[in-house]
């Protein structure tokens, strides 16, 4: 049963096969057993999914039906679930317990999915390894001593071990495609604005957005279809029809204009990773796509820019935890001023408090002109960079990721270095563009992805692509060793 897909479960329970209750059994034992080698689950919700899954089974018997109806799915630790703990990651909130859900959360149990539990995620959301959590590291499937990609290493090590067929996550500079590509999963961020961040604890306001990490294409437009939608709850969320994105994903590549940015394939790619993209590109060439290589030329500007946004984002939403209100609160406060210093400085790990810093000081006076207000200049020639690609091309295709996942602690020391494998994620987030990584082959034994971007709302584009590729290709059927 763990092995099956989100569709091929929908099938089986569609026919009868097993029931909803049968596999959130099967695969709340196997969390049990195997998810202490990987550490991806912060929260076994138990009682929850299996009175999830008996009400599940009941709607079906009663002439209900639906591709979500029944299915065993986990949230990432940053979506709202009412009475249960949601920690972001962070000892500031270990002991937080949502009094609502998050409209993700409501939307999907609405559909009827089964919620096993919240993985585990770098603490608010701030990293590229999954090695950030206070609740530990998460490890990478594929190789126990490598990272699985951050920030939702737990959601995409989960899924890829098939502890559970798939996993929201969330994507603020590509932290549900780079997890992707380092596990062998597809993953998708949709446009902003496409799912409602009502209930999803802000990191960066004006570039979070939540989305689907499963084993295929269609998976993903599956759990995308429960997500997706306008919600008066989120001023950012607009209000645009859903499509159906399953029905588009067996239309023909033929003629797709598929553009290929010369500035992905610089010095700083592995050329085994620039083999295997170029590999890609050759199988939708022969599913009649046409290929041109086009230019990003602000590409170069996207990670200081990103860097000086996203923390002062941050600076400004973390500033409510506070030692007041809720979360973490330090013990015998001398005054006010110790109850803020030690509440924060107790319950933020490191790298939170790096980018909080660091945002503060983009805000600050003197300085905001300087830094905040030019790199969001850049932003804009981000974007306008990508319009003009697609005046020309309908998807852009590069790598995921320059490097596959590296060891647990190797770029601990440097910061920076982390921040370097964002390159070709982040650029998506500046501009609100979907994105989608699907697998591409392997390096060292070490998955890798291919990145597709899309123009705003085509995120069945997305989908229509990485179905047809996986089609024609096997890397995303591959399991890790001993899950």
């Amino acid at each position: 049963m763990h092995q099956m897909t989100l569709a091929e479960i929908a099938r089986g329970l569609a026919d009868k096969k097993f029931s909803s209750e049968e596999l959130t059994k099967v695969l709340l034992a196997r969390i049990t057993q195997l998810d202490p080698q990987l550490n991806s689950f912060i929260s076994l919700t138990e009682e929850l999914a299996l009175e999830q899954a008996k009400a599940a089974d009941a709607r079906r018997a009663n002439g209900e039906s639906g591709a979500l109806l029944g299915a065993p799915i986990a949230h990432k630790d940053l979506f709202c679930t009412q009475g249960i703990r949601t920690s972001c990651g962070s000892k500031m909130l270990d002991n937080f317990k949502a009094p609502y859900d998050a409209t993700v959360v409501a939307k999907l149990a609405a559909a009827g999915a089964v919620t096993l539990g919240k993985t585990n995620m770098d603490e608010f959301a701030m990293g590229s390894a999954n090695e950030s959590s206070w609740y530990g590291a998460v490890k990478n499937p594929w190789d126990l001593e490598h990272v699985p990609g951050g920030s939702s290493g737990g959601s995409a090590a989960a899924v890829a071990a098939r502890l559970l067929p798939a996993a929201t996550a969330t994507d603020t500079g590509g932290s549900i495609r780079q997890p992707a590509a380092f596990t062998n999963l597809t993953g998708l961020k949709p446009t902003y604005g496409r799912v409602s961040r009502w209930g999803m604890i802000a990191y960066a306001s004006s570039l979070d957005q939540g989305g689907p990490l499963a084993r295929t294409a269609e998976d993903c437009a599956i759990l995308l279809q429960g997500m997706a939608g306008f919600d008066q709850n989120d001023s950012t969320s607009i209000d645009e029809p859903v499509p159906d994105y399953s029905a588009s994903l067996n239309t023909s590549l033929q003629g797709l204009r598929i553009g290929v940015p010369k500035e992905y394939f610089s010095a700083g790619l592995d050329p085994r990773i620039a083999e295997l993209i170029h590999n890609s590109i050759k199988e939708l060439q022969k599913l009649g796509a046409v290929i041109k290589d086009i230019s990003l030329p602000n590409m170069q500007h996207a990670i200081p820019a990103y860097y000086v946004i996203a923390p002062a984002e941050a600076s400004s939403n973390l500033s409510r935890f506070d030692g007041v209100r809720f979360g973490h609160r330090c013990e015998h406060p001398k005054d006010l001023i110790d109850l803020y210093k030690r509440s924060r400085g107790e319950g933020f790990g490191t790298e939170v408090q790096r980018r909080i810093m660091v945002g503060a000081y983009a805000l600050s006076a003197g300085y905001y002109d300087a830094y905040y207000l030019k790199a969001q200049k850049i932003r804009r020639l981000v974007k306008n960079d990508f319009m003009a690609a697609f005046n020309e091309v309908d998807i852009i295709l590069g790598p995921t990721t320059p490097n596959p996942a590296w060891k647990l602690g190797a770029k601990n020391s440097d910061p920076v270095a982390a921040y370097l494998e964002d390159v070709y994620t982040i650029t998506a987030n500046l501009a609100g563009l979907p994105g989608l990584s699907m697998p591409a082959g392997f390096v060292d034994g070490l998955p890798v992805g291919v990145q597709l971007l899309a123009p705003y709302f085509q995120e069945g584009r997305l989908l229509n692509v990485a179905h047809q590729y996986q089609l024609n290709t096997d890397w995303h059927t591959r399991t890790p060793t001993g899950f």
